[in-house]
């Protein structure tokens, strides 16, 4: 199936979900209007994957390796590198990088994992006062540097010196802050041999956060302040094997507004394509995002998009938001890219959410997510519809995720049974 043909991925982050009551006993997928991705449907196959194994986290990080045909048992190394990837941070053999979110912790519980949605200009003062006061500093044997991201997403770096500095991060167990939600935080701190120092940075961030001059405008606008930082998702660099190599010299870009997912392109070795209006975020360009996907059509042989707005939908717990996200998703991504892709002939089309994020808990949960597919030699079966209920009724199912791509691809002819 290889060779000329055209591919294209659309990854609607965190859409699979489970009936709401205010969606009249619907999922938002089911409540939405998407007759796009119901095309896809009637014109291929809907099937489940399971992108996330038990014993891992359920998260973007793990999903979207195993979504795009690695198995994340053996390649993953912890988020926050894939996030560095992403930023263009090098990670030496003995460095760490750890995830360093801005939130908002005014009564020691988690109440906004974004600390309001903060501006990636506001976070980036704040990082750079934290670099200044804190960076440099020798800390569990390594030393820290604070590098600003993306609105309320930092990284923190740990420059090893070698030996077994690294060991205490390795054994050490931390929490993503988007998943406990207006809980205590004093349940769920960093916990392990190197649980002490991170909670101690994580508090040192909190006087200097209060003082600064972002923060004292935020709260007399009555936005949110960023309090403290949460220090979490550490890892060590990955080695993945590149996309091309791996999959019969498929040449991929990427498109998203998330550290995360660009990070993981860049190690696959796909061309990162940034997006004006792309913000991760509800208010995300979605039209902007379609029309650059469907413009690298005619440099690439895989495009693959992501839009994280059905996820920050969930976490926040908008159910009416989620679904205008999956109905945006679908009129101005999926819909021209289906439109784009016979005009070079042969094309395949895949619509797969990376993981569950229900509503009800506001969480990323463990559990297979529903997928779409079409295109030359699909042969099309008797769905009408994308949705949960349609792909559970299916037949055509990928445990472990990660062998949908090569079925995708044309690589293989059936999943594995």
């Amino acid at each position: 199936m290889l060779g000329s043909m055209k591919y294209a991925i659309v990854i609607p982050d965190g859409s699979a979900d489970e009936p709401v009551a205010a969606l009249g006993g619907r999922t938002p997928l089911q409540a939405a209007h998407t007759p796009n991705m119901d095309r896809v449907a009637q014109q291929g196959v809907v099937g489940l994957a399971e992108n996330v194994p038990d014993r891992l986290t359920p998260a973007s990080d793990v999903a979207t390796l195993s979504l795009l045909g690695y198995d994340p048992l053996e390649v993953y190394t912890g988020r926050a590198p894939l996030e560095a990837a992403a930023m263009g941070l090098h990670l030496g053999p003995h460095d760490w990088a750890i995830r360093c979110n801005l939130v908002y912790v005014p009564d020691g519980q988690m109440r906004d994992f974004t600390a309001g949605h903060i501006s990636t200009a506001e976070a980036r003062e704040l990082i750079q006062a934290l670099q200044v006061a804190l960076g440099g500093r020798r800390v569990g044997g390594g030393v820290i540097e604070f590098h600003p991201g993306v609105q309320y997403r930092h990284i923190l770096l740990w420059r090893g010196s070698g030996g077994d500095d690294g060991a205490a991060l390795a054994a050490t167990r931390t929490q993503p802050p988007h998943d406990i939600p207006d809980r205590p935080i004093a349940e769920y701190l960093p916990a392990g041999p190197a649980g002490a120092w991170l909670q101690e940075l994580m508090e040192a961030s909190r006087p200097i956060l209060a003082a600064h001059p972002v923060n004292l405008r935020r709260q007399a606008a009555g936005q949110k302040p960023a309090t403290q930082i949460w220090l979490w998702g550490q890892g060590q660099a990955p080695r993945l094997t590149p996309f091309a190599e791996r999959f019969g010299g498929v040449r991929g870009a990427i498109i998203s507004a998330v550290d995360l997912v660009r990070g993981v392109g860049v190690l696959l070795g796909w061309h990162r394509i940034d997006v004006p209006g792309a913000t991760g975020y509800l208010d995300t360009h979605y039209a902007n995002k379609g029309r650059y996907a469907v413009e690298a059509l005619g440099a690439f042989d895989l495009v693959c998009v992501h839009i994280e707005a059905p996820d920050e939908a969930s976490h926040e717990g908008k159910a009416e938001e989620k679904v205008r996200a999956i109905e945006q998703i679908d009129a101005h991504i999926v819909g021209p890219l289906l439109d784009a892709l016979p005009r070079y002939g042969a094309y395949r089309l895949l619509v797969e959410p990376d993981h569950r994020t229900p509503l009800r808990t506001r969480a990323h949960a463990h559990g297979p997510v529903p997928f779409a597919a079409c295109g030359t030699g699909i042969e099309p079966d008797a769905a009408a519809t994308y949705d949960e209920a349609t792909a559970a009724a299916s037949a055509l199912r990928f445990q472990p995720g990660h062998t949908l791509m090569p079925w995708f691809l044309g690589l293989s002819q059936h999943p594995p049974r």
